[in-house]
């Protein structure tokens, strides 16, 4: 019987029933594109005589992407199988080692997954903690969960897997247990600013020191409080934090030998505005990028933070973009590179979002073979593309000069620019 159409469906029976088609239409596909990514890794399996899966020699690794047992890979095959499925190289790993793990550690679930029975991110979930296993630890959880893996708990995944560790590899689940007597932490997330320029801070402390920090936190809020602060406790608790650290800041300076005093941290930000902003001219809300973080904040939050007296800033001057900077030497020299860290942004390989200011600077058009050491021949390429590139069949051109265009070795074209990373010809 045909499969009905969305607009056929006159009746909530109707639509439930398409609902329901769709689902399993959307499950054969997660399946089938599992089943690809066992096949790309058998293709590109070490131990294979395919001409495509040999290693590029003095240049390219064997890759684990499994637990014990599975195969290995072709270090940069990953690169094309990830651009594919639209996802980074490292998710592009995860997701290839984790279907690895499946179909040689895990058949019976895998076998599950197949005939539709197991969700894949499901299965997924349960390789992803199983890599780690001997080769007994991933037969006990397979054989474990075949039967009941769609119907129990994450929790319960993760008791089966802990307690195949504990049965099959003691020494590791000891050192687990010890690590986590040491798994305290205390994260100030600097990379995820929201708008009015706050972040996120969250850690695991010891009970003594959790306690000391509750009391001082308190104290302060309270005197805060008053001294006339009107602001509900939970905002003059988070003032309090940042009174607390610029008290210990100042204590530390104020040491009676100058040698001996401790330098405050420096906390560097590159900060980019708008001439608007600068001179205050503007009466629309401006904005400013901050290239240490993945967000943008308000100019005026900017404006506060150089009130600050202990803040130091430096302005750079204005680089003009459009010009076009040609040296005669293989050497990428620093006014050349900061061109391209504020042209791009990040590694222009696609679906890549490592920082251009840490990626190296690559002569699209080898240098070896002519290519110039220009505006128009160089881009940031994180390290792992940039070997990628420099070792297989990738290659790319640049359109303009923030947009390119790139060829995988087996012909998939794709266009990275400001807007991101676009497949811009069907599959062959």
């Amino acid at each position: 019987m045909a499969t009905r159409e969305l607009h056929d469906c006159d009746n909530a029976s109707a639509l439930l029933a398409y609902v329901g088609t769709r689902r399993t239409v959307a499950a054969r596909a997660e399946a089938d594109q599992l089943a690809a990514a066992v096949a790309w890794a058998g293709m590109h399996a070490t131990d294979s005589h395919d001409e495509a899966a040999t290693l590029v020699p003095g240049a390219e690794d064997a890759l684990t992407i499994a637990g014990e047992g599975a195969p290995l890979v072709a270090e940069f095959c990953v690169l094309e199988f990830a651009a594919a499925l639209g996802l980074s190289s490292d998710a592009g790993r995860m997701y290839l080692g984790e279907a690895v793990e499946l179909a040689h550690r895990l058949p019976r679930l895998y076998a599950r997954v197949q005939c539709l029975d197991l969700p894949v991110w499901k299965a997924r979930r349960i390789a992803k903690s199983t890599v780690d296993l001997p080769m007994a630890g991933a037969a006990y959880v397979d054989a474990h969960l075949q039967a009941v893996a769609h119907k129990v708990s994450i929790a319960q995944l993760d008791r089966t897997v802990e307690e195949a560790r504990v049965r099959f590899d003691p020494d590791e689940a000891e050192a687990r247990r010890i690590a986590a007597q040491e798994g305290r932490h205390f994260d100030i997330e600097t990379r995820q600013v929201s708008f009015d320029g706050c972040v996120d801070v969250h850690g695991t402390l010891d009970l003594a020191d959790a306690l000391d920090l509750e009391d001082a936190v308190a104290r302060r809020a309270h005197d805060l409080s008053a001294l006339g602060l009107d602001a509900p406790l939970d905002v003059r608790r988070s003032i309090a934090v940042g009174d607390l650290a610029r008290r210990q800041l100042s204590l530390d300076l104020a040491a009676a030998d100058p040698e001996d005093r401790p330098r405050a941290r420096q906390v560097l930000l590159h900060v980019h505005l708008s001439e608007a902003a600068l001179s205050g001219g503007s009466t629309d809300l401006d904005l400013a990028r901050v290239e240490e973080t993945r967000s943008f904040v308000s100019a005026e939050q900017v404006k506060s933070w150089c009130a600050n007296p202990d803040t130091q800033v430096v302005v750079k001057p204005v680089i003009d973009l459009a010009e076009h900077v040609h040296v005669d030497a293989y050497e990428v020299p620093d006014r050349l590179r900061e061109r391209q860290v504020l042209l791009q942004h990040t590694c222009v390989f696609p679906w890549c979002q490592r920082r251009a200011r840490r990626a190296d600077c690559d002569h699209i058009d080898p240098a070896a073979r002519g290519g110039p050491t220009c505006d128009c021949n160089i881009a940031p390429l994180c390290r792992r593309h940039h070997r990628g590139k420099t070792h297989t069949r990738w290659r790319y051109d640049k359109v303009d000069d923030t947009s390119f265009v790139w060829r995988s070795p087996n012909g998939l074209l794709f266009r990275r620019d400001h807007h991101g990373t676009t497949e811009i010809q069907p599959r062959p």
